[in-house]
């Protein structure tokens, strides 16, 4: 099919744009310099973060005296799992991991839907009060407060205290007013309530900032200690983790006396790994562990979430 003239015409402009297009984009000597340098800062930028970890890693599976005498660098040497199996028969340290993971999971999912929502309702003009959301009375009146409800030495004082962060709260507050408001206008003129809306389409249009709090909220339940040095000073059942394995890393000497009466080879085990260095890297990795297995899942939705979290669009 023959083509028109003015087809030939489109065609010949195409061509030629494209020729300059590619000649303006065209790589002079500087910047394939620039492109090479930046590549290579950003490739040890990498290995930078990453190796600490890596260093942690090797000397926690590798021969113990020679963890001890500075002589593991790069490569592992003598491998085993010892210092592993050591502190994992150690009693309370179980009642502590499943302590720290049924808070993190439980009030992290609890503080996402009360942020969700909050941060919904406080969009409102029409909400009482909206901006008392935003208070934080301080420790000494959070503690008194606590006290007086009767939630020190309950699990329960990890779980309610985090349920509504003013942070996290101000952070969905400002998605959600970025997302176009005709969708919840025509939502109410077809009889929708705010609980419908909520659920129907605020809460799955705000997946992105709902996964960084998310994240946020993980973190700080993993690693959160001084709740439990504060609260649980007479329910030591009821310490978390990072709280039990601090106590271990200062005061690595009361690891013999909590060991269970496992046997001989869980003492042999223990023997094994009982120096300072090597308690310290293995505490430290256990620790890290958990964070860095679930990072990676949701570091898609986390810097899409804080920027449009941060910036009213």
């Amino acid at each position: 099919m023959a083509m028109t003239a003015q087809e030939k015409l489109d065609a010949k402009r195409e061509k030629e744009y494209n020729k300059k297009h590619k000649r303006m984009y065209k790589l002079k000597p500087g910047d394939i310099v620039f492109n090479i340098l930046n590549y290579l800062f950003f490739i040890l930028f990498t290995l930078t973060c990453i190796f600490p970890f890596y260093y942690l890693f090797i000397n926690t599976i590798s021969d113990n005296a020679m963890v001890q005498q500075g002589l593991i660098n790069f490569i592992p040497h003598g491998l085993n799992i010892n210092n592993y199996k050591a502190l994992a028969g150690v009693g309370d340290l179980g009642y502590a991991f499943v302590v720290s993971i049924t808070r993190t999971i439980f009030g992290t999912a609890l503080m996402v839907v009360a942020s969700a929502f909050v941060g919904y309702l406080v969009t409102k003009q029409e909400m009482w009060h909206r901006s008392l959301w935003y208070l934080n009375a301080g420790l000494i009146a959070t503690y008194l407060n606590l006290v007086m409800l009767g939630l020190t030495n309950h699990y329960m004082v990890y779980i309610i205290p985090g349920i509504v962060a003013p942070y996290n709260i101000i952070l969905v507050k400002t998605y959600i007013e970025s997302i176009p408001a005709e969708l919840e206008e025509s939502a109410f003129i077809d009889g929708a309530s705010y609980m419908q809306v909520f659920t129907k389409i605020v809460w799955p249009l705000s997946k992105p900032i709902l996964a960084t709090i998310a994240i946020f909220g993980a973190v700080g339940h993993w690693n959160s200690f001084q709740d439990s040095l504060i609260y649980m000073s007479n329910s030591p059942k009821l310490y978390t983790l990072q709280h039990r394995l601090y106590i271990y890393l200062n005061q690595s000497s009361n690891l013999q006396a909590s060991m269970n009466a496992g046997g001989q080879a869980a003492k042999s085990a223990f023997a094994a790994a009982l120096n300072t260095k090597v308690i310290k890297y293995t505490i430290s990795m256990i620790s890290v562990i958990p964070i860095l297995i679930v990072y990676p899942f949701m570091n898609r939705y986390f810097e899409k979430g804080i920027m449009l979290g941060a910036v009213k669009g």
